[in-house]
């Protein structure tokens, strides 16, 4: 995308960052974006790191900084088409990363907000949280 920077783990035409998204931490300095976009990034992350994920993309947050996160919802053809998807997000995955929800005291990771949720299950997920610091 035009504007950011962009990060892969190949090197591709636009990409600045070579890097594997499952290795931390990431080559960034704390509180160092403003706006950060996965879209179609979360279903390709081995479940075991997600958890680990957010806390990495809190840590390159600045305060209230956004996180935007677009994934094929569990539900939909799309979440089971692509060979390399793992499981995909429904309506309350992301309820475990903000400290207003229950669901957050199973793993307590670090905190977001979740400012807006839309999903479609025969389609995406789609969620913004804002990194509580």
């Amino acid at each position: 995308m035009d504007g950011y920077v962009n990060m892969d783990i190949r090197e591709l035409k636009g990409v600045d960052v070579v890097h594997d998204i499952q290795r931390f931490p990431f080559p960034f300095s704390d509180n160092t974006f403003e706006s950060i976009i996965m879209n179609h990034v979360w279903e390709h992350i081995e479940p075991k790191f997600r958890i680990c994920l957010m806390n990495e993309l809190w840590r390159i947050s600045i305060p209230d900084g956004t996180l935007a996160i677009v994934s094929p919802h569990c539900l939909s053809a799309g979440a089971c088409q692509d060979p390399t998807h793992y499981t995909c997000p429904n309506e309350f995955t992301f309820q475990y990363f903000d400290v207003s929800y229950k669901r957050y005291s199973i793993y307590k990771p670090k905190p977001w907000k979740l400012e807006n949720t839309n999903f479609e299950k025969t389609s995406t997920v789609s969620v913004v949280l804002k990194a509580v610091k």
